[in-house]
């Protein structure tokens, strides 16, 4: 796993990179020096046959609503069957290994996220570091982020969640009715040199996360070694979620 000082080293030399990019007019991807991205290493997971420890580490730091009524849901993290996870055409061609078994889902942090390119008051963004960022604050709930992202990454909330919130509650933010929601990739836990709570919780140790362009990060070195997939790479969205079979 990246290391806290390394972490901090991450933060800080991308803070300087930003100011010095801000200062020359540069755009964003001149200025950033790292792309954060995640790993999933799919057989590892599912030796832990029944396991949401990330599920519940992310939805317990974030304070994500537990509402039973399905057309009300709220998630950031969740598992999907292999075959709906990668649109599989012909199921009977996946390996018995995956036929039929759940697959994490997230955010995919895409490099050209289309709900970015939607958002009327640019509530979602982009940061240098590659984050798919989310103001809920400055959200209007058009959802047109939610309609834009291929992936059904985004939860709204048509009812107020806060009823639904589980005690003790963290320190992050809660939510209100008529907003948009989604994974941020840990980006509080970033800022203070801490990985994202998914993949500190990983029993497995099944989640890997780094600096995809830092040659020598244990990420880059597992993509370089061992076959990994994407979701729908075919919409050009360059998804920073890799899947390691």
């Amino acid at each position: 796993m990246t290391s806290r000082r390394l972490f901090l080293r991450m933060a800080g030399s991308t803070a300087a990179a930003c100011a010095a990019g801000a200062a020359l007019g540069c755009g964003p991807a001149e200025r950033s020096r790292h792309r954060f991205a995640l790993a999933v290493d799919v057989r590892r997971c599912l030796q832990a046959e029944g396991c949401r420890a990330c599920i519940d580490a992310c939805h317990h730091a974030h304070n994500v609503p537990n509402i039973p009524a399905a057309a009300h849901e709220v998630k950031w993290v969740w598992k999907e069957p292999f075959e709906r996870t990668f649109a599989v055409d012909d199921p009977e061609s996946v390996a018995d290994a995956y036929r039929n078994r759940p697959v994490l889902v997230l955010c995919n942090h895409c490099d050209d996220p289309p709900c970015v390119r939607v958002c009327p008051t640019q509530a979602t963004w982009k940061r240098d570091n590659g984050v798919v960022a989310i103001d809920e604050h400055r959200c209007i709930g058009c959802r047109y982020c939610v309609a834009a992202c291929p992936y059904g990454s985004r939860s709204f909330n048509w009812i107020d969640p806060r009823p639904f919130l589980a005690a003790p509650l963290s320190d992050y933010p809660a939510r209100a009715r008529g907003v948009v929601e989604k994974c941020n990739l840990c980006e509080e836990r970033l800022a203070v040199g801490r990985p994202p709570a998914c993949v500190q919780a990983c029993p497995e140790q099944a989640m890997l996360f780094g600096d995809a362009m830092d040659q020598n990060s244990e990420i880059r070195q597992r993509l370089r070694g061992q076959y990994s997939i994407r979701r729908k790479p075919e919409l050009g969205t360059r998804p920073q979620v890799f899947y390691l079979l």
